[in-house]
Protein backbone atom coordinates (compact mmCIF):
# COMPACT_ATOMS: atom_id res chain seq x y z
CA UNK A 1 0.00 0.00 0.00
CA UNK A 2 1.43 3.55 -1.23
CA UNK A 3 2.52 5.88 1.65
CA UNK A 4 0.14 9.35 1.78
CA UNK A 5 2.45 12.37 1.74
CA UNK A 6 0.82 15.94 2.36
CA UNK A 7 2.57 18.61 1.09
CA UNK A 8 3.51 21.77 2.41
CA UNK A 9 0.38 22.98 4.70
CA UNK A 10 -2.68 20.26 3.27
CA UNK A 11 -2.87 18.33 6.65
CA UNK A 12 -3.16 21.56 8.48
CA UNK A 13 -5.49 22.74 6.37
CA UNK A 14 -7.33 19.66 6.54
CA UNK A 15 -7.16 19.14 10.17
CA UNK A 16 -9.33 22.70 10.56
CA UNK A 17 -12.28 21.03 8.24
CA UNK A 18 -14.91 19.12 10.78
CA UNK A 19 -14.45 15.72 11.97
CA UNK A 20 -17.12 14.72 9.26
CA UNK A 21 -14.91 16.03 6.48
CA UNK A 22 -11.70 14.61 7.58
CA UNK A 23 -12.91 11.36 7.74
CA UNK A 24 -14.49 10.98 4.45
CA UNK A 25 -11.24 12.54 3.00
CA UNK A 26 -9.48 9.68 4.96
CA UNK A 27 -12.00 7.06 3.66
CA UNK A 28 -11.53 7.91 0.64
CA UNK A 29 -7.75 8.38 0.29
CA UNK A 30 -7.83 5.16 1.35
CA UNK A 31 -9.29 3.89 -1.58
CA UNK A 32 -6.87 5.51 -3.40
CA UNK A 33 -3.70 3.50 -1.59
CA UNK A 34 -5.73 0.48 -2.05
CA UNK A 35 -5.71 1.35 -6.07
CA UNK A 36 -9.13 2.22 -6.09
CA UNK A 37 -10.58 5.83 -7.30
CA UNK A 38 -12.32 7.90 -4.82
CA UNK A 39 -16.06 7.86 -4.91
CA UNK A 40 -16.31 11.80 -6.41
CA UNK A 41 -12.93 12.75 -8.44
CA UNK A 42 -11.90 14.31 -11.87
CA UNK A 43 -8.54 14.32 -13.15
CA UNK A 44 -6.70 17.25 -13.57
CA UNK A 45 -4.40 17.37 -16.30
CA UNK A 46 -4.07 20.73 -16.05
CA UNK A 47 -1.47 20.83 -13.53
CA UNK A 48 -0.40 16.95 -14.77
CA UNK A 49 -0.65 13.45 -16.02
CA UNK A 50 -2.01 11.26 -12.69
CA UNK A 51 -3.56 14.33 -10.67
CA UNK A 52 -7.13 14.11 -9.06
CA UNK A 53 -9.11 16.27 -7.40
CA UNK A 54 -11.15 14.35 -4.82
CA UNK A 55 -14.40 15.91 -4.07
CA UNK A 56 -16.54 15.95 -0.69
CA UNK A 57 -19.75 17.81 -0.38
CA UNK A 58 -20.69 18.29 3.82
CA UNK A 59 -21.90 21.75 3.88
CA UNK A 60 -19.52 22.98 1.96
CA UNK A 61 -17.24 21.52 -1.12
CA UNK A 62 -14.19 20.41 0.50
CA UNK A 63 -11.09 19.54 -2.18
CA UNK A 64 -8.08 17.91 -2.33
CA UNK A 65 -5.58 17.53 -5.42
CA UNK A 66 -3.25 14.77 -4.95
CA UNK A 67 -1.30 12.91 -7.63
CA UNK A 68 -1.08 8.97 -7.94
CA UNK A 69 2.03 8.84 -10.90
CA UNK A 70 4.45 8.14 -8.83
CA UNK A 71 5.37 4.72 -7.46
CA UNK A 72 6.48 5.56 -3.90
CA UNK A 73 3.97 7.31 -2.55
CA UNK A 74 0.38 9.34 -2.92
CA UNK A 75 1.14 13.22 -2.45
CA UNK A 76 -1.42 15.10 -1.58
CA UNK A 77 -0.74 18.40 -3.08
CA UNK A 78 -2.91 20.85 -1.77
CA UNK A 79 -6.46 20.89 -0.17
CA UNK A 80 -9.38 24.35 0.12
CA UNK A 81 -12.87 24.89 0.36
CA UNK A 82 -14.73 25.58 -3.07
CA UNK A 83 -16.47 28.74 -2.56
CA UNK A 84 -17.42 29.26 -6.81
CA UNK A 85 -17.63 27.17 -9.50
CA UNK A 86 -14.23 27.10 -10.55
CA UNK A 87 -11.27 26.02 -8.97
CA UNK A 88 -9.28 29.05 -8.28
CA UNK A 89 -6.09 30.04 -10.03
CA UNK A 90 -4.08 30.02 -6.84
CA UNK A 91 -4.92 26.49 -6.13
CA UNK A 92 -3.55 25.20 -9.37
CA UNK A 93 -0.70 27.36 -9.40
CA UNK A 94 -0.22 25.64 -5.60
CA UNK A 95 -0.52 22.30 -7.06
CA UNK A 96 1.38 22.45 -9.83
CA UNK A 97 4.35 23.98 -7.97
CA UNK A 98 4.32 21.39 -5.38
CA UNK A 99 4.42 18.94 -7.98
CA UNK A 100 7.40 20.18 -9.68
CA UNK A 101 9.19 20.54 -7.05
CA UNK A 102 8.17 16.00 -6.28
CA UNK A 103 9.04 15.18 -9.88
Amino acid sequence: MKEIVFLGDTQSVIKEWSEDVRKEIGHQLFRVQNGFNPEDFKPHKTIGMGVQELRVKIGNEYRVIYTVKFDDAIYVLTAFIKKTQKTPKQAIDLAKRRLKEIA
